[in-house]
């Protein structure tokens, strides 16, 4: 018995100076796998990809119009000194909402006319009341009644009118109410308090519905045989840089402009959401012809550049995930085509690509450590 305990003690103190030695330093240590936390996961798309055609595209450079179908500029129809102003340029206004006042000598012009012609009216009235009676004593003759008729009727047609171009300026008193023509958004301003106006001069504002907008993209000579009606659009402005909106060529213009020397492409666009304005400048990619040649094609965002060379995670599960390298071949628009060890159907991160990136490189890294 006591050759046996001092077998075991000798065998646990080898066991013990063995598993301190240098070489089994790593011994017995799990090595811990990068997962993807549920909070980061709700944020993070998984996307899987597939072989598509290789497509170019070209970029236009373009600007946000308001749809002239649907723009009404409003023109002074008479001569004033503006009294006072309800609107700033950007309002929604309604159709026949008070914008504006103007003083005008016209006003007091059409009601005087107005009472004038009411004296008038009244004394012409009691002159076929006369004739009439002449007419039944065989006094006047059939002439003198139908002259008597004339004029009153003449006299309440003239009134009939000038009450008519009151409403339609709208007038009360001294002024003249400014209403607006039509619903839709203020884009041009040029009246203000205290400006005097002239009939038929320039426009004073200028209201347009913006439900829809036109896209006018610039087609150089070198472009137009890339384009044509019905060609699909995608539209990118500085202010949203990070959103595309999409459309369709809907006309082509056939002469080019002088000053430009670029023919103009109409994209007519929703514009529900109120992000496109006019005068915002633009760009506008269009796909051109596809090639013969297939490649793996993934969003643009999923690629990470680091050390001159891209990469992309392959997806299997939230704590299975692999950094591949791969060569970049096309872009299009938000697609990108690739070539490398990777195969259609296989799962990348397309969003959060370089947050897990830097995670799962910095995991390496310990490890190895």
């Amino acid at each position: 018995m006591k050759t046996k305990h001092i077998i075991c003690t000798s065998f646990l103190a080898a066991s013990l100076l063995l598993s301190c030695s240098p070489g089994n330093k790593n011994e017995g240590l799990e090595t811990k796998k990068y997962c993807i936390s549920q909070d980061l996961k709700k944020d993070t798309r998984i996307t899987a990809v597939s072989m598509q055609p290789i497509e170019e595209s070209i970029t236009l450079t373009g600007e946000v119009e308001s749809n002239s179908d649907k723009t009404v500029p409003y023109v002074s129809m008479v001569d004033g000194v503006v009294a006072d102003t309800f609107f700033s340029l950007g309002d929604y206004v309604k159709q026949g909402q008070i914008l504006a006042t103007v003083k005008s000598a016209s006003v007091n012009e059409m009601q005087d006319d107005s009472q004038t012609l009411q004296a008038q009216l009244a004394v012409a009235k009691r002159k076929l009341s006369a004739v009439q009676s002449m007419y039944k004593d065989d006094i006047a003759s059939q002439k003198d009644l139908e002259e008597a008729r004339a004029e009153v009727n003449i006299l309440q047609s003239n009134i009939s009118k000038t009450r008519k171009n009151m409403q339609v300026y709208s007038a009360g008193q001294s002024t003249i109410q400014i209403k607006a023509p039509a619903s839709g958004y203020v884009i041009e301003k040029n009246i203000s308090k205290g400006m005097p106006v002239a009939a038929g001069g320039e426009q004073l504002f200028v209201v347009s519905n913006l439900d829809k907008v036109w896209v006018m993209a610039n087609v150089y000579a070198t472009n137009m045989r890339h384009i044509y009606v019905n060609q699909p659009a995608a539209v990118k402005t500085l202010a949203y840089p990070d959103e595309r909106f999409s459309g369709r060529i809907n006309a082509v213009s056939q002469v080019f402009n002088e000053n430009e020397r670029v023919l103009k492409a109409k994209i007519i666009m929703d514009n529900n959401n109120m992000k496109l304005r006019p005068g915002m400048s633009a760009d506008i990619e269009l796909p051109i012809k596809a090639k013969d040649l297939l490649a793996i094609a993934v969003p643009t965002k999923s690629l990470i550049f680091d050390n001159n060379q891209n990469y992309l995670i392959v997806y299997k599960n939230d704590c299975d995930m692999q950094i591949r390298i791969v060569n970049e071949i096309s872009t299009n628009n938000n697609t990108s085509y690739i070539e490398g060890d990777i195969k259609a159907g296989e799962k990348i991160i397309s969003t959060n690509a370089l947050l897990i990136y830097e995670n799962l490189k910095s995991n390496i890294t310990q490890n190895k450590k």
